[in-house]
């Protein structure tokens, strides 16, 4: 998956499958079970005291927030092929890279749009520093980009591959 720019993000059919997915739960079967958590804490009396029902209200606004976040990535999404084994640095893979040129010093992460998260390996967004710096380069290239702090880095692209889930 991967965010080009403000409005629109590329998704892989998998992708785009999943996030409808996870849309169609919570805007069905999921606000049904908040809806009766919700109701049956009201029932328990004093909502100014009730910790259920204030959690209950809590997660359906946390819920609410998520549907609305899948609604609109999902409108501007483009489906797309997921990207090619071609060395080159692109969102929606896996990449490996050497702080400074220090072949010991190495991080491994999935360059792509938070949405499309893993817990198996690390997700940089195209848009963050470190994302910016290597999005085009080629294995064996370096890449420089500013950190939070304001100074620069250095990294050598050591392995770029298409992810898999």
């Amino acid at each position: 998956m991967t965010q080009t720019s403000e409005s629109v993000t590329w998704l892989t059919q998998e992708a785009y499958d999943q996030l409808k997915a996870e849309l169609e739960y919570l805007s069905g079967p999921a606000r049904t079970e908040i809806a009766g958590k919700i109701a049956a804490a009201r029932e328990e009396g004093d909502l100014r005291e009730n910790g259920g029902y204030h959690a209950a209200k809590e997660e359906q606004g946390k819920q609410e927030l998520r549907v609305r976040q899948l609604t609109q990535l999902l409108e501007n999404a483009k489906v797309g092929e997921a990207p090619t084994a071609s060395g080159i640095v692109a969102p929606g893979m896996v990449v490996k890279i050497a702080f400074d040129g220090d072949e010991d010093d190495t991080m491994t992460f999935l360059l792509a749009s938070r949405e499309y998260a893993s817990s198996a390996v690390e997700t940089y967004s195209p848009q963050s520093p470190l994302g910016t710096g290597v999005n085009g380069k080629k294995v064996g290239e370096d890449a420089q980009y500013e950190m939070p702090n304001g100074k620069k880095a250095s990294v050598r692209i050591l392995d770029a591959v298409p992810y898999r889930a």
